[in-house]
C-alpha cells in the first residue's frame, strides 16, 4: 500500500488541530516543517501528538504518522517538498517572505505538479504567494501548470495553550470542535483529494471575504469592546455573554453581511448569514474552549490593516451603502486594546502602538496603520472619531449612548 505525504509548512495551532489532523485521518503521512526545535523533536519522538476538543461534548483525538523536520535544514526541506504529494503553509503571513525560496527549490526538483493549500489569514492569498515564489523560479518556469496554489477560509478557533500545560506536553493542542477547512476549488491542478472535513467551492473570494468580515470582524470587536466593559475580564466567552458587547459585535458582522449580501447575491443572503452570525456567536461563548481577549484582540497593527478585518470590512460596508457604525466602535476599540496576557504583560506590537498612539495622536495613527486619508476616506474617518470619542467618555450611560446610535 502506497502511503501518500502531506508536507505542512508550520507546526503551530492551525498545522497541528485542523490540517494535519484532517489528512492524518484519511491515512497521509504528516511531515511538519518549523524551525521549533522543541516541537519538532518531539514529533519524532512521539510520532503521534494530542488534539483535546473542548466542546460541551469533550473527546481526544490522536494524530498519528507524523514527524518533524527543522525549517533550518534547508536541504532536508527540500528533499521532502520534492517527494510530497500534497502540501500546506500555517506560519503566519509575516513568516512567508522566509519560505519561498526554500519552496520553490523543492519544486524545481520535482517531476510532477504541486498543489500548496495555503492557510494565511489574508485575501488573495494566491496571487500574494505566486508573485513572491515566481522571484526564485527561473523564468519562464510554467508555475501555473506545476504549482496548485489553493486559498482557504479555516473557521477553526485554538486559543493559546496555558505554560503549564505546555510545559508538560509541547505537542498538546485544545481546539473546539467545529472541524470544517473550506478551499478554493479552481486553485488546485489535477483531482482535489478527497477528505472528510475539506470543501472545495467555487467563487471563493466570497467566502474568504464572509470568514475575515464576518467572523474576524466579529470576534475583534468581542475583544476590543470587551475589554472596555471589563478590563478586568479574562475570556471571550464571558465578553460575549455581555450584552452591550454582543449587541455591538453582532451588530458589526450584520454590517458586514449586508455588505456581502450585495457583493455576492449569487452567494449570500439574509436566511444564509443569520445561520452563520448564529453559530458564530455561539461558538465565541464556547466556555470549554478558554480562548482569551488577550488572543483574539492582539496585533492591533495588523488587524487594522487597510484590507484587514476591521478597515477592510468598513469600505466594504461603505461600498455597498451600508453604514458601519458598529464596525467603527470595534475599530476605535482596538486604539484602546490594552489586554495582557497571563504574565500579565501586553502583546510587544501593541505596546509599542500604544505609545506612538500616545505621542502622536490619533489622526496620525488612523494614517499611518490603516491606510485613510481625508481626501478618499473621510466618511470612515468620521465614523472612527466619532466612535473614539464616545468610548473614550465612557461611563455608566454608555448603553444609553449606543443605543441613540
Amino acid at each position: 500500500m502506497i502511503i501518500m505525504k502531506l508536507v505542512q509548512y508550520g507546526a503551530g495551532n492551525i498545522g497541528r488541530s485542523l490540517v494535519a489532523q484532517l489528512f492524518s485521518k484519511a491515512g497521509y503521512e504528516v511531515v511538519f516543517i518549523d524551525i521549533d526545535k522543541e516541537i519538532i523533536d518531539a514529533l519524532n519522538r512521539e510520532r503521534r501528538y494530542l488534539i483535546q476538543v473542548k466542546d460541551v461534548h469533550s473527546e481526544n483525538i490522536w494524530v498519528e504518522n507524523v514527524r518533524g523536520v527543522d525549517g533550518r535544514d534547508e536541504e532536508a526541506v527540500i528533499n521532502e517538498i520534492a517527494t510530497a504529494d500534497i502540501m500546506a503553509t500555517a506560519v503566519g503571513a509575516n513568516a512567508l517572505n522566509y519560505i519561498y525560496k526554500t519552496i520553490a527549490e523543492g519544486i524545481k526538483r520535482r517531476e510532477k505538479p504541486l498543489n500548496i493549500i495555503i492557510c494565511e489569514n489574508l485575501r488573495h492569498m494566491s496571487k500574494i504567494f505566486r508573485q513572491n515564489l515566481a522571484l526564485y523560479l527561473p523564468e519562464g518556469f510554467p508555475i501555473d501548470e506545476r504549482v496548485g496554489l489553493v486559498e482557504t477560509a479555516i473557521g477553526k478557533m485554538v486559543p493559546i495553550m496555558p505554560d503549564e500545560y505546555r510545559k508538560k506536553d509541547p505537542l498538546l493542542v485544545w481546539a473546539e470542535a467545529y472541524n470544517t477547512l473550506y478551499v478554493a476549488k479552481d486553485g488546485f491542478i489535477g483531482d482535489i483529494p478527497q477528505i472528510d472535513g475539506i470543501v472545495a467551492r467555487s467563487n471563493f473570494d466570497a467566502y474568504v471575504d464572509q470568514k475575515l468580515f464576518v467572523h474576524n470582524l466579529g470576534h475583534a470587536v468581542t475583544a476590543y469592546i470587551g475589554y472596555l466593559v471589563d478590563p478586568e475580564n479574562i475570556y471571550i466567552w464571558s465578553a460575549i455573554e455581555n450584552e452591550i458587547v454582543r449587541g455591538i459585535a453582532e451588530s458589526a458582522m450584520w454590517e458586514s453581511a449586508h455588505a456581502l449580501i450585495s457583493e455576492y447575491p449569487s452567494e449570500f443572503n439574509e436566511s444564509n448569514q443569520q445561520v452563520y452570525i448564529d453559530d458564530l456567536i455561539q461558538r465565541f461563548g464556547n466556555e470549554h474552549l478558554g480562548d482569551t481577549i488577550y488572543r483574539v484582540g492582539r496585533d492591533v497593527t495588523r488587524k487594522l490593516g487597510y484590507n484587514e478585518r476591521l478597515i477592510g470590512a468598513a469600505r466594504l460596508d461603505l461600498k455597498n451603502r451600508v453604514t458601519p457604525r458598529y464596525t467603527a466602535l470595534g475599530i476605535a476599540g482596538a486604539f484602546m486594546f490594552r489586554a495582557v496576557d497571563e504574565k500579565g504583560q501586553m502583546f510587544e506590537n501593541d505596546k509599542k502602538f500604544m505609545d506612538e498612539l500616545d505621542k502622536q495622536g490619533l489622526d496620525y495613527m488612523i494614517n499611518k496603520y490603516c491606510g485613510l486619508n481625508q481626501s478618499e476616506h473621510k466618511e470612515l474617518i468620521i465614523l472612527i472619531k466619532h466612535a473614539y470619542a464616545l468610548l473614550d467618555a465612557w461611563d455608566s450611560n454608555i448603553a444609553h449612548h449606543l443605543r441613540r446610535q
